[in-house]
């Protein structure tokens, strides 16, 4: 579902007062000002690095980093 646009894009307001803090949540926009900088996005259990180009503005970070596994059984 997404979100109505007279409520404007989803951002913290920690994550737009603290820009030196490189760890972002996976459900805030990617806004403008994010460009071209190395962003810490978390996975669940580790923090993965991306770099924001010009094309990620206004998707979510969530949409960036895998949150499953690969699995394949092992051949005996």
């Amino acid at each position: 579902m997404s979100r109505a646009k007279w409520k404007g894009p989803y951002i913290k307001k920690k994550t737009l007062l603290n820009v030196i803090n490189k760890k972002k949540s996976r459900e805030s926009i990617i806004l403008p000002k994010f460009v071209d900088s190395e962003l810490l996005i978390h996975t669940g259990n580790k923090f993965l690095k991306i770099l924001v180009s010009e094309e990620m503005i206004g998707h979510k970070f969530g949409e960036l980093v895998l949150t499953r596994k690969f699995f394949s059984y092992k051949k005996k």
